[in-house]
């Protein structure tokens, strides 16, 4: 839950924050931005695919990070991106 609560709270855009559950319609794969890139194993259930996902629910009670831890963590990917690192898929 902590992986999609940091995902909409760095999201762009103004529109109310969202956390929908869905299921896959077709093959997943390991999310190569965070498996073995980052974290071995891929503890925080990050997947992908190239077939759509089933919207069958939404979270709608979470408690988002303090403001301070937001800003903490924006201001590090800004320093990331100011070293020209922009995905952790950049070799």
């Amino acid at each position: 839950m902590d992986a999609a609560i940091w995902g909409v709270e760095l999201a762009f855009g103004e529109e109310r924050e969202r956390i929908y559950l869905v299921e896959p319609t077709g093959p997943i794969e390991d999310d190569p931005d965070l498996t073995d890139k980052k974290f071995s194993r891929n503890p925080t259930k990050s997947f992908r695919s190239t077939q759509p996902f089933k919207i069958v629910g939404e979270v709608t009670n979470w408690l988002g990070h303090s403001p301070e831890q937001v800003k903490t963590m924006k201001d590090a990917l800004a320093k990331l991106k100011e070293q020209g690192i922009n995905s952790l898929n950049d070799e």
